[in-house]
């Protein structure tokens, strides 16, 4: 398990760059509009955010906001790539859930978040990343 989520296989230059590209396009787009907006207005938004699993709001938002700017930041840098897809993976599949399973139409940015995020997890952090310096095994 471990050897899955730390290693870095050797790819193409072409697969290296797109595991680049989406990294680094689908973190940047997280981060504005849902992650640093939820945690600026924090304080307005945890008394009407949902409870996930009866964890309580606040800690609901908590969650959200390490998922979409945290786990985000981590992505764009490459560091812990797959582990920080994690909780971006679980954040749409609830936001997802939030709006009946509707994959199409007014709530299809959701299932296009979900779509690359797996991407991003089943294809690896590439060569241009932090986890490639840091753990070079599967070179």
């Amino acid at each position: 398990m471990k050897k899955f989520f730390l290693t870095v296989p050797k790819g193409t230059a072409a697969s290296n760059f797109a595991s680049l590209l989406l990294r680094v396009g689908f973190g940047a787009l997280m981060i504005p509009q849902h992650g640093y907006a939820k945690l600026v207005e924090f304080a307005e938004r945890k008394g009407q955010f949902m409870s996930f699993m009866g964890l309580g709001s606040t800690f609901s938002l908590s969650l959200a906001i390490f998922a979409e700017f945290f786990c985000s930041i981590f992505l764009i840098f490459g560091l812990f790539t797959r582990l920080a897809t994690i909780p971006l993976l679980i954040t749409v599949l609830v936001i997802m859930s939030v709006h009946n399973w509707q994959f199409f139409g007014k709530h299809e940015l959701a299932s296009a978040f979900f779509v690359g995020y797996l991407a991003i997890f089943l294809l690896g952090p590439g060569k241009f990343s932090l986890d490639y310096l840091l753990f070079k095994r599967g070179r």
